[in-house]
């Protein structure tokens, strides 16, 4: 399970530094309070996912309808999807010639990977459209917004309300009808639906207009990690996941061989 809803669920230094990497999720220019932040984020995924493959293994009990849970992948998708406007924000206004291709190439290529290789490895069950599809689209709508910060963050803050607070942008019946329609399959392992999350994109950029980039970050190892992830968020994301399936399945094998 991707930190993406399953179809089956009703789921860097300030001031700035001239240091650049090849995270898609990163400004032009680093912030160290950006990139802990987005870290964090990365981070509480892996604890997500890491208790995922336990209990698909039989080494926890829980179900994914739990309140704990479907609050605790919201918590990391906002994270994640605030930080894209965000990035957006300071890429748009920080930027002389703000070029977007590089980033737009890497969320492209990275989320027909996913695709391929979820077809080919559960073909039943294979990615169409989860976080990395919703990013990438999220971040083309966003980009037209992002320099009126209060306008999207308004904008976002409606989408968000409207969404928690009526039925207007549920769509209960959208994934059954689209998959009748279109040869998908019923199940996906991963799959982000565009409300409320859009709206939730939209609201990144006001964290940039408000300067939090700008934050001070503490001089700790635990700091200095969440940056390095934070700086690497695409290629931990693309990897993490198979690594820690691997290690749980093989502790299993060994307490299977050893009983």
């Amino acid at each position: 399970m991707s930190i993406g809803m399953m179809a089956e669920l009703p789921f860097n230094y300030s001031p700035w530094t001239s240091m650049q990497t090849s995270s898609v999720f990163e400004p032009t220019k680093r912030s160290a309070f950006l990139d802990v932040y987005r870290g964090s984020a990365v981070l509480l995924m892996m604890i997500f996912h890491f208790c995922w493959d336990l209990r698909n293994f039989g080494f926890m009990e829980f179900s994914i309808y739990d309140p704990f849970w479907v609050y605790f992948r919201s918590v990391i998708l906002t994270l994640f999807l605030t930080a894209i406007g965000w990035s957006t924000y300071l890429t748009l206004t920080k930027a002389k010639h703000p070029s977007f291709w590089k980033r737009d190439t890497k969320l492209f290529i990275s989320a027909a990977a996913i695709s391929l290789a979820t077809y080919l490895a559960a073909p039943n069950q294979w990615i169409y459209f989860g976080i990395l599809h919703f990013i990438f689209i999220a971040s083309l709508i966003t980009r037209p917004f992002a320099k009126w910060p209060i306008s999207s963050a308004l904008a976002g803050a409606v989408i968000t309300i409207i969404y928690h607070s009526t039925n207007w942008l549920h769509f209960p019946n959208a994934f059954s009808v689209i998959t009748s329609y279109v040869e998908l399959p019923q199940r996906t392992l991963d799959i982000v639906f565009p409300f409320p999350w859009i709206g939730v994109v939209l609201i990144g950029p006001l964290l940039g207009y408000l300067n939090s980039h700008k934050c001070p970050t503490p001089n700790a190892l635990i700091i200095d990690i969440l940056a390095f992830m934070g700086r690497y968020a695409l290629p931990i994301y693309l990897i993490h996941q198979v690594i820690l399936f691997i290690l749980v399945a093989a502790f299993k094998m060994v307490l299977d061989f050893i009983s």
